[in-house]
C-alpha cells in the first residue's frame, strides 16, 4: 500500500518538470524574440540617427541659405522697384517738360483750377470759360508752352495737325531760295543783322542759318501734311514739337517769310505804286516799322526773345500762312473784342484755326466737341 502511494507523486513531479520545461523553453524563445527585435531596432537607430544628424545639418544649411537669398532678392527687388520707378518719374517730367503742346484737357475743370477764388477777374474768367463751353462747344484745352513763342507754336501745331498742305504762293514759289533773293537780288544786305529768338545771331552766317531753317519747314511741313492718317500725323507734331532746336528752326523760318512779305510789299508800294493788302499800309505806318530794316529790328528780331507777336503781325501771320485765326480773347469778355478774326477778311477756301488768350501775350489751343 505504501508502495502504491509512493509512485503517484513521482508522476506528478514528472509532469511538473516537463511543463516548467516548456514554459521555461518558451520563455526563452521570446526572450530571444524580444532580443532579436531589440538588437534590429538599435541598429536601426544607430545606423539612421548619423544619417539623420547629416540630413538635418544639411537642410538647416539649405534654408538658412535659401533665407538669406530670398531676403536678398527682396531686397534687391525692391531697389530696383524703386530705381525703375525714380527713372520713370524722370523721363515723365522730362518729356513733360519738353513737349510744348501738352495733351487736352478739361475746359472747365482747367478753368477751376487756374481761376480759383473769388475776385472779380476770375469770377470773370470762370464766366468766359462756361460762355466757351456752352456757346461755342469748345469742351477741351491744349495748354501751349508760354514764351515768345507761343502764338507760331501754337498756329504752326495746328496746321501741322490738321494736315494742312502749304499756302498757294508756296507751291508756286521755292522757299529755299528766299534768303538768296533778298540778300543778292534785292541788295537787302541788312538781313546779316536778323537775329534768331533768344539766340542773337547776326554776321555773315546768317545767311547759311536761314537756309537750314528755310528746309526745315519745308521738309516738315510736306512730310507731315502728306500723312494720311490722323493719329499718325499727331504722333508726327508730337515728336516734333518736343524738340526744342527743331520746332526753332520752324518759327524762325515763318519769322523770316514774314519780313519777305513785308519786303515785297515795300517795294510795290515804293517803286510802281501797286496795291498791297492794306494790312501792310497799317503796318508801315508804325513808327517802329515804317520799312522793313525798322520792322526786322524792332519787331522781328525780339519775336522769341522778348516780344511775341502783337495784333498787326497776327494780320500778317495769317495772311501769310493762308489760314483764318481765330482768337477767343477771354480778358474782353463780354464786349466786341471778344471774338476777333486775323485776318478780318480772308478767302472762302482758307482753312480756320483757334487760339485762346487770357491776356493778348500767351495763347493755348481750343478744342470743340459738337
Amino acid at each position: 500500500m505504501q508502495r502504491k502511494h509512493d509512485r503517484k507523486p513521482s508522476k506528478n513531479r514528472d509532469q511538473f518538470t516537463e511543463q516548467e520545461k516548456k514554459s521555461r523553453t518558451n520563455h526563452s524563445k521570446r526572450s530571444v524574440g524580444k532580443y532579436e527585435v531589440w538588437s534590429w531596432t538599435a541598429a536601426t537607430k544607430q545606423f539612421l540617427c548619423p544619417v539623420w544628424q547629416k540630413v538635418k545639418e544639411k537642410l538647416m544649411l539649405s534654408m538658412s541659405f535659401l533665407i538669406v537669398v530670398f531676403c536678398y532678392c527682396r531686397r534687391l527687388y525692391c531697389f530696383l522697384a524703386q530705381l525703375v520707378k525714380r527713372w520713370s518719374n524722370y523721363l515723365q517730367r522730362k518729356l513733360r517738360r519738353n513737349l510744348s503742346v501738352l495733351t487736352e484737357v478739361d475746359l472747365l475743370g482747367y478753368s477751376a483750377r487756374e481761376w480759383k477764388g473769388e475776385t472779380k477777374q476770375a469770377k470773370h474768367m470762370r464766366e468766359a470759360y462756361e460762355a466757351l463751353f456752352w456757346s461755342c462747344h469748345i469742351k477741351y484745352l491744349r495748354q501751349v508752352r508760354k514764351d515768345n513763342y507761343c502764338v507760331l507754336r501754337a498756329v504752326l501745331f495746328q496746321i501741322f495737325s490738321q494736315g494742312i498742305s502749304f499756302p498757294s504762293w508756296m507751291k508756286e514759289r521755292d522757299i529755299l531760295k528766299l534768303p538768296e533773293k533778298l540778300l543778292y537780288s534785292q541788295g537787302c544786305n541788312w538781313i546779316q543783322q536778323y537775329s534768331f529768338g533768344p539766340e542773337r545771331y547776326t554776321g555773315p552766317n546768317a545767311f547759311g542759318k536761314l537756309r537750314k531753317c528755310m528746309e526745315a519747314l519745308k521738309a516738315n511741313w510736306a512730310e507731315i501734311s502728306a500723312t494720311k492718317d490722323r493719329e499718325e500725323r499727331g504722333n508726327m507734331c508730337n515728336t516734333l514739337f518736343s524738340d526744342e532746336s527743331k520746332e526753332h528752326k520752324l518759327y524762325e523760318a515763318v519769322k523770316f517769310m514774314m519780313l519777305h512779305e513785308v519786303v515785297e510789299a515795300y517795294e510795290r508800294i515804293k517803286n510802281r505804286g501797286e496795291p498791297v493788302h492794306n494790312l501792310f499800309s497799317v503796318l508801315l505806318a508804325r513808327d517802329s516799322s515804317s520799312d522793313p530794316l525798322s520792322f526786322m529790328m524792332n519787331h522781328l528780331n525780339s519775336i522769341g526773345d522778348s516780344l511775341c507777336l502783337d495784333q498787326v503781325e497776327l494780320f500778317l501771320l495769317g495772311y501769310l500762312l493762308e489760314v483764318k485765326i481765330r482768337v477767343y480773347r477771354l480778358h474782353r469778355f463780354n464786349t466786341e473784342e471778344f471774338q476777333v478774326n486775323y485776318p478780318d477778311e480772308c478767302r472762302r477756301e482758307w482753312n480756320e484755326i483757334s487760339l485762346l488768350t487770357e491776356d493778348d501775350h500767351y495763347y493755348h489751343i481750343p478744342l470743340y466737341r459738337t
